[in-house]
């Protein structure tokens, strides 16, 4: 037999179709399992759950901040970005709402005038509900993007966040 965890993903389809209510209900049918709302403009799963909180961690995505006095307008960084969040006129120009954290103009930048700011995106929140682990993300408002986020849900050890809250139960007494 193969005892290997099944993930059942449910997504798509306009707001208030059910998707929210049919995976509670899925995740609260299967003792132990992980429900992750990657919901992370307006997650709302924790609302039937109700989990007791144990961990929260800042998710951050980096940007440049070029330094003008180094800075001698090459614009390799500009013909570098994919993405346009560089431009020049009569200095570099940083569209931070556009920027996919790729780093590569601090590392193309010959002057080194470019380099990295973190800036926080979002948060990540894990928790129980019974016999459920829960995972919630929730974006920065103003923010384009929560890929940096639904990745950090999506990534974690579930192995070592279960034994992490299994740890927290055990030792306050549940």
């Amino acid at each position: 037999m193969n005892n290997k965890p099944k993930k059942i993903a449910v997504l798509s389809g306009k707001g208030g179709t059910g998707k929210t209510l049919v995976s509670v209900n899925l995740a609260a049918l299967c003792p132990n399992s992980t429900y992750i709302d990657c919901d992370v403009e307006e997650p709302n799963g924790h609302l039937f759950f109700k989990p007791n909180w144990i961990r929260e961690n800042t998710i951050y995505q980096t940007c440049p901040i070029v330094d003008d006095d180094k800075c001698d307008g090459c614009q390799k960084c500009v013909e570098f970005c994919r993405f346009n969040a560089l431009a020049y006129t009569n200095k570099i120009m940083v569209f931070k709402d556009v920027c996919h954290s790729c780093d590569g103009c601090e590392i193309v930048c010959p002057k080194n005038a470019i380099s990295m700011k973190q800036k926080e995106v979002g948060k990540v929140r894990i928790g129980k509900s019974g016999h459920n682990f829960i995972r919630s993300g929730m974006m920065e408002i103003g923010e384009q993007s929560g890929t940096p986020i639904i990745n950090s849900l999506l990534a974690e050890d579930f192995k070592s966040a279960k034994a992490h809250l299994e740890e927290h139960y055990k030792n306050i007494g549940h």
